[in-house]
């Protein structure tokens, strides 16, 4: 501990710095450690005591364990929901088929064709066949894995398997890989999918028929696709039942130390060469160990694929017999879309884009490797809060995701087309985005693809409310008569689109009144409701008024001005 501290801090300081610092900084890294509990790979919350059942008895280092693999897994061989705390995803695979009557069936169309080997590539170097009558000895029923993260943030992999038979010692390996590697053979040998990328894992095992785990050693793939297998391990461990305190990796086996008398039980179908299918494993038939990635210096990668194998070796050139296969998808991305803008007008030509914010994390939550593939944009609206599903392809899609602005670490970025026009086509509304990702060969985030719904990243366009005016009026007069007797006679008015009464009368605007036995002072008036003055007619109008009594003397004729000016100001 204190030379890897040491290690890890003189590697940090600037030159000149003295030798005094780094021993101090070095007593005070060791302080700390000695005021934390010991978080060694073994005496967690996990039991690794050779069996799959959580018991309430198990104590390694002071520390009571309560889970176990049946802990993580149902009967069913499904995830428990929600896993135990602690526990970021888990996986299991079933690696063994029955035949109609519930018997063993040996045919298995995941093993490793002859000439695969953990130092190749995997694509081309790995290849996989469908086998008719699987060795039993090496013959995989089922295998598991699980993601854990401790109270102090140290990332742990546990991960098991079961064997058809016992026979001999025991050889296996486990690939720990972050693309979506797999193989399974219709018939004959098949190229595995899938690459390596720097980082990847393989962690190699062996055991006795007895029940006692010898070595277990955990190599690092260095470089990408093409890279190597470093072949110097980067951590080591033994049996999990005898290592002590502050281990990094352990293994173990069902035997007779653990307690069981070699055979353990399982809730979930399991199989053997002796008791055929069934829930019980013999000595040696259970193998499980764990990995702290964080002590070994291997944390913050996402493993998203296990592949358990059975091997005739601890040699990284060992000849690979069976494998099993699971999905750990330890790696997650979330996605925001953000609009360019969150309010415009409909006759704004400023342009209306999303930009997509996909962040990629590791199973502890912090960040990841950047996500790359692409995104494909989606406008729905006018009318809508939200955009689950449908709505209009931007143009520009797919969008390739890249660094964001600013760079940050865990996230890419990628901005769709404008959308002006299709907001100009459907009017005033609220709009709102929805992006879709797609990975494509991205190794870290393969099957995390997804439509990501904008429902609170949308935008309003507004319209601008315009008005005209009109002033309408309807002309009419009104004639007030007096007289030294009755008004008998009658009274005529006459409207002319002039200014004295001259010219060609308005069509229909002649209205003529018969007064009869009328008192002096008495009014009448013309009743027009249908022409109207407005913009297009205004100017001088006038009223000729005449009036013709029976028996008294007829006053003047009188002409009345009117100017209609409409000003809209």
């Amino acid at each position: 501990m204190t030379n890897i501290s040491l290690r890890r801090l003189s590697g940090k300081l600037p030159k000149g710095r003295s030798r005094v610092l780094v021993l101090v900084v070095g007593f005070m890294v060791l302080a700390v450690y000695a005021a934390l509990p010991a978080f060694a790979v073994h005496d967690l919350s996990f039991q690794l005591d050779g069996d799959v059942s959580a018991s309430t008895t198990t104590t390694v280092g002071g520390n009571t364990q309560s889970l176990d693999w049946d802990s993580l897994f149902t009967s069913a061989g499904a995830n428990v929901d929600p896993l135990p705390t602690g526990f970021t995803t888990a996986a299991f695979d079933r690696d063994f088929l029955t035949n109609a009557n519930g018997s063993f069936n040996t045919n298995d169309p995941t093993t490793y064709a002859t000439g695969s080997k953990d130092t190749l590539p995997i694509t081309p170097g790995w290849q996989c066949n469908f086998d008719h009558n699987t060795n039993s000895k090496i013959d995989i029923m089922n295998a598991y894995s699980g993601a854990f993260t401790a109270p102090n943030n140290d990332e742990i992999l546990y991960f098991a398997l079961e064997r058809n038979s016992n026979a001999g010692d025991g050889n296996v390996g486990f690939w720990f890989l972050q693309d979506a590697v797999g193989c399974q053979s219709p018939g004959g040998s098949t190229a595995f999918t899938g690459n390596h990328v720097d980082g990847d894992l393989l962690i190699v095992s062996a055991f006795t028929n007895g029940g006692s785990v010898s070595t277990i050693d955990v190599y690092r793939w260095d470089g990408g696709a093409n890279g190597s297998l470093n072949p110097n391990p980067v951590a080591h461990g033994v049996d999990c039942k005898s290592t002590g305190p502050n281990d990094t990796a352990c293994a173990t086996v069902n035997g007779p130390t653990n307690g069981t008398g070699g055979t353990i039980t399982t809730p979930w179908l399991t199989a053997n060469k002796v008791d055929g299918t069934g829930h019980s494993l013999r000595t040696s038939e259970f193998f499980e160990g764990g990995l702290n990635l964080t002590k070994a210096g291997l944390g913050g990668k996402c493993f998203n694929v296990f592949i358990g194998d059975t091997r005739s070796s601890q040699s990284l050139t060992a000849t690979l017999f069976d494998f099993a296969r699971g999905v750990l998808g330890e790696c997650k991305v979330s996605l925001v879309t953000t609009p360019s803008l969150t309010t415009t007008s409909i006759a704004s030509s400023d342009p209306i884009t999303d930009l997509a914010n996909l962040h990629g994390t590791t199973s502890t939550g912090a960040d990841g490797p950047k996500p790359t593939g692409k995104v494909s944009f989606f406008l729905c609206g006018p009318g809508v809060t939200s955009c689950p599903s449908g709505g209009t392809a931007v143009t520009g899609n797919p969008v390739t995701l890249g660094d964001c602005t600013p760079d940050a670490a865990g996230h890419s970025c990628a901005t769709s087309g404008n959308v002006r026009s299709l907001v100009t086509a459907g009017g005033i509304g609220t709009y709102c985005f929805r992006a879709v990702y797609d990975p494509g060969s991205d190794p870290n985030y393969q099957g995390k693809g997804t439509s990501f719904d904008g429902s609170s990243e949308c935008f309003t366009v507004t319209g601008t409310a315009s008005m005209t005016t009109a002033q309408d009026w309807l002309p009419n007069d009104t004639a007030t008569l007096t007289g030294d007797a009755n008004l008998n006679g009658t009274l005529t008015f006459t409207l002319y689109h002039s200014a004295d009464c001259t010219g060609t009368p308005v069509s229909g605007q002649s209205y003529t009144v018969t007064v009869t036995n009328a008192a002096s002072g008495s009014s009448f008036s013309t009743s027009n409701a249908t022409f109207v003055v407005h913009d297009a007619t205004e100017g001088d109008y006038s009223w000729k008024v005449s009036y013709n009594d029976n028996v008294l003397t007829d006053p003047a004729d009188r002409c009345e001005k009117t100017n209609v000016t409409i000003v809209d100001s």
